[in-house]
């Protein structure tokens, strides 16, 4: 075997000295790089205001939801920013979508609550969309959700049955809202004998409607809405709850039929999940594309602290609100692989959820 002389013994020496040094350089460079993202996220946001936006008008369940986050939030951000909610309303929330796509700042200074059906509406909709639901920073969602149909109690429509052979209205807010969506999708579905007055700003307004007999329910009220929004009317039994609207139903709402028990082939079946998956994220909080990673990754972190802080669960339960998150990862995997859906089930449902079939 071959011996190292004085020279190579020296030179191996200063390598491994080397060898050390470059190593702890590293190390310490990865440590200071670590440390200065931290740091800049930090001092970003310190001082600063978190805006907060609201697709829908005050007093209900999206409005509660992102009101509630709002308050407790912003303590779990680096730097602490202050968390003003404010609403922007319209169509159905897609007003408030196409701007965090195309307007709000990109910096991570806006979020915003949509409506649960914008992350679908580019693929199956017939709204003027203006943004890749792909490319959406998804924050998270607070609790999963199953929707229902309900009638004023004055309405001749009290059952299944009624609604196959009965007319009768419901209000919408406009393409691509969930009460639009899912009142069209029964109708081309089972023939459900339901005309849609569309172009209400939200759910209080249809609410009032429903008093006022401008119609006679809506289709797609969140039940985690309606129970903490209108439990006198349950109470006072002043609206008769029809059909759950949904891929599994709610322990609350036994006895009250639930959609997907009625379809009678697999295509039927392959457009409510593609349709209905939208429930898993009930109530979603997303930001604008091309956030800096580092401010992407904080607020996504600071939403699952907040889910998790025993102040915000407290008011939660306070206000009767759900909590059974999804992470924003888990978001943008599950609209991932609704828009792998083959293209002829993606056809099928445009026409089941089209106004206007041709």
């Amino acid at each position: 075997m071959a011996t190292l002389d004085a020279k190579d013994k020296e030179a191996f020496a200063v390598i491994s000295r080397m060898t050390i040094i470059i190593v702890i350089v590293l190390v310490a460079g990865l440590m200071t790089m670590r440390q200065a993202t931290a740091q800049s996220v930090a001092d970003f946001y310190g001082g600063r205001t978190l805006q907060m936006l609201i697709g829908y008008t005050p007093g209900g369940g999206y409005d509660l939801n992102a009101r509630v986050l709002a308050r407790h939030i912003g303590k779990h951000i680096p730097g602490n920013p202050s968390v003003v909610a404010q609403t922007m309303a319209g169509a159905g929330s897609l007003r408030l979508a196409n701007f965090l796509y195309n307007v709000a700042p990109k910096d991570g200074t806006t979020i915003g609550m949509v409506g649960r059906g914008m992350a679908m509406e580019p693929l199956i909709g017939a709204s003027a969309t203006q943004y890749d639901a792909r490319r959406f920073t998804w924050i998270g969602s607070v609790s999963d959700q199953v929707s229902l149909c309900a009638n004023w109690h004055t309405s001749k429509v009290k059952t299944w049955n009624d609604m196959l052979t009965t007319d009768f209205t419901v209000g919408g807010e406009g393409s691509g809202s969930d009460p639009d969506m899912f009142a069209i999708m029964i109708r081309s579905l089972f023939g459900v004998k339901i005309r849609l007055v569309s172009g209400y700003p939200g759910g209080n307004e249809i609410n009032l409607a429903m008093e006022r007999g401008e119609v006679d329910g809506r289709c797609g009220w969140s039940w985690g809405s309606l129970k903490i929004t209108k439990p006198d009317w349950l109470n006072t039994k002043s609206i008769n709850l029809l059909l759950q609207i949904g891929l599994h139903g709610n322990d609350e709402l036994k006895g009250i039929p639930l959609i997907v028990d009625f379809a009678r082939t697999e295509r039927e079946r392959q457009i409510l999940r593609l349709v209905l998956s939208r429930q898993e994220m009930g109530w979603p909080f997303t930001a604008p594309p091309n956030l800096p990673p580092e401010r992407a990754a904080a607020l996504r972190a600071a939403f699952d602290a907040t889910m998790k802080d025993p102040e915000y669960l407290a008011e939660a339960r306070q206000r009767q609100l759900d909590v059974n998150p999804m992470t924003g990862t888990a978001i943008e995997r599950l609209i991932y692989e609704l828009y792998a859906t083959p293209p002829e089930a993606i056809t099928a449902t445009k026409l089941a959820i089209s106004e206007h079939p041709k």
